[in-house]
């Protein structure tokens, strides 16, 4: 048996989830971004979970492609990640220790920026020459 990432617990997990996606719900950029798509919450809230119980905990029930999954979206943007991580690291801080809030943000930033730069790579390419900085 592999050790966790770091010390935190399958209900947790599910409890971060759930409480997230509670606040997503309620955001105003996000949340019609999630309801274009969402059409299952308990669902959604399970595959997520599952997600992350992989990441942290090593088990083996996701089988999922995140980067396809927000690509094929058509409607996530670079400029919405940076709002799901605030709002992910608010929930964490309010709802895990501090250890594993900081170790659970670590990841979900180094997670966010792979998902951010691959939604960044599908963008048309603008018209005219680049522009140098």
């Amino acid at each position: 048996m592999i050790s966790p990432r770091f010390d935190v617990t399958s209900d947790q997990i599910d409890q971060i989830v759930a409480v997230f996606y509670a606040a997503i719900r309620r955001h105003e950029v996000l949340g019609p971004v999630f309801a274009n798509h969402v059409t299952d919450w308990p669902a959604h809230e399970a595959r997520i979970a599952a997600f992350w119980r992989n990441a942290i905990l090593y088990e083996r029930s996701y089988d999922g492609s995140p980067m396809r999954a927000h690509r094929r979206a058509g409607d996530v943007r670079a400029d919405h990640f940076p709002i799901w991580l605030a709002l992910f690291d608010e929930t964490l801080r309010r709802t895990l220790p501090p250890g594993a809030a900081r170790a659970w943000s670590a990841l979900a930033h180094r997670i966010g920026q792979g998902l951010r730069m691959g939604v960044e790579d599908i963008r048309p390419p603008r018209e005219g020459p680049p522009v140098l900085r």
